[in-house]
């Protein structure tokens, strides 16, 4: 159950995280003190049990109040769900405690990676090895979740010569690394988002998620993807609702259409969860693609219902803020890692018989 608490908090501070007026170092302590981040992860890993369908739902509970909050509340739960997945025990029971009661910020980092996976690009980071591990050197231009002090971030690394690309958890004090001053954003601005410089960075093999990126990657992309359309799916319930309180007259123009959104919505989350917990993503990526296009279409729809609603008001900044920033946190929503041009381009290749 989504803690009352927290919805109260996040709506008062959703238009300061927005605009990056609220300390962005709140935000995680706040999803750590509401259990956030323990649903969907068994006890004996120190969750409070449920499945990766409970975990969507939170993320949607959270969007529901504030999309910058989810962001971040995304990129540490991926980050948590890929040392699940990983086969470094060590680093897990050394890692996860942290993660789960907020004193450690999880990056996911894999956005190139989930592009290079789709041979949209290359990987940004290479390294050459050393005698106990590896010195990396390049750049990942967009990472949310990095806090200023204290966080870990995930990144596919290309070798120097011929080799497997892998995944390493790259802890933020190690020498080399360099955090950006905060991305310059339109809105979500207490995210934590950052660029991160590898120079001469040198790692061993302790801190490695996986020996195999092309393993990996398809492993826990339904859960990269499907945790990220709990955005999309909070934001335009709370769309919906807002569309419902004004329309207080049944007969309204506009009832039959918020009616036929709010089946459509359900009806994608429904596939989403059934399809997260039968595990056909991992061999149907397109069906999982086709759902992410659906519920980011969902959230500009029921942001437009939303505003026909809302008349006027929707332009007074007394009654519009909260609208405006909804229509920002909706704009957002297309074009985070993978965007819709990248997986409709991935299905128009699947079409063709290439493999995503």
């Amino acid at each position: 159950m989504f803690d009352p608490a927290l919805g109260i908090w996040l709506d008062a501070h959703a238009q300061a995280l927005d605009l990056g007026t609220c300390e962005p170092e709140q935000v995680l302590p706040q999803l750590a003190s509401a259990d956030t981040l323990r649903v969907g992860i068994a006890t004996h890993h120190g969750g409070i049990g449920g499945d990766l369908a409970d975990a969507v739902e939170t993320v949607a509970g959270i969007a529901r109040h504030s999309l910058a909050a989810a962001f971040v509340f995304w990129g540490q739960r991926a980050f948590i769900e890929y040392l699940l997945q990983s086969p470094n025990a060590k680093l897990r029971e050394q890692l996860l405690p942290d993660l789960l009661n907020g004193t450690l910020a999880g990056a996911t980092g894999l956005s190139n990676a989930m592009k290079f996976l789709s041979g949209i690009e290359a990987l940004q980071i290479r390294a050459s090895a050393q005698a106990d591990g590896w010195s990396l050197n390049g750049r990942l231009h967009w990472v949310t979740n990095l806090r200023k002090r204290g966080f870990v971030v995930a990144a596919a690394i290309e070798p120097e010569h011929a080799g497997t690309p892998f995944i390493l958890a790259i802890p933020d004090a190690v020498a080399g690394l360099q955090r950006s001053d905060d991305l310059q954003l339109m809105g979500l601005q207490s995210s934590n988002t950052a660029a991160l410089d590898f120079r001469d960075v040198e790692l061993t093999a302790d801190r490695l998620l996986h020996a195999d990126a092309r393993q990996f990657l398809p492993a826990v992309r339904p859960a990269f993807l499907g945790l990220q359309c709990g955005m999309p799916i909070g934001l335009a319930r709370r769309s919906l609702e807002e569309v419902s309180a004004h329309l207080q007259d049944t007969r309204s123009a506009l009832i039959d259409e918020l009616i036929e959104q709010r089946e459509r919505l359900e009806s994608a989350v429904g596939e989403l969860k059934l399809g997260m917990l039968d595990g056909r993503f991992l061999t149907q990526p397109a069906a999982l693609f086709r759902l992410r296009i659906a519920l980011a279409e969902a959230v500009a729809s029921a942001v437009q219902l939303e505003l026909q609603a809302s008349g006027g008001k929707a332009f007074l900044s007394e009654h519009g803020n909260a609208f405006a920033r909804r229509w920002r946190e909706s704009a957002f929503v297309p074009i985070v890692t993978p965007s819709l041009v990248q997986l409709r381009a991935q299905l128009r290749l699947q079409a063709t018989g290439t493999e995503a």
